[in-house]
């Protein structure tokens, strides 16, 4: 493993972790827009439909995986410019 690889682990860490952050409140504005609810239903939420668990479930994770290229991709480009090297 090269060097800059290991330097850019710690930065991809909180990088991981801020996309969490944001992809959460993303997801729970969306959800309020979607279904008008404050709380997405939880797979075990036994008063929730089908439809409701799913949507919630497809929705959630499209918007954790935008989120989480964005924040990577805009971590590697940042990285690149004050380092000259790509961290992949």
């Amino acid at each position: 493993m090269s060097a800059s690889k290991i330097a850019y682990k710690p930065v991809g860490l909180l990088l991981g972790a801020a996309s969490g952050i944001i992809a959460t409140t993303a997801f729970k504005q969306a959800w309020k827009i979607i279904e008008g609810h404050d709380d997405a239903p939880d797979a075990l939420d036994e008063d929730r439909s089908w439809r409701q668990i799913l949507l919630a479930a497809a929705v959630q994770g499209a918007i954790f995986s935008v989120v989480r290229a964005a924040v990577d991709r805009s971590g590697a480009v940042a990285t690149r410019r004050m380092t000259g090297i790509w961290p992949g």
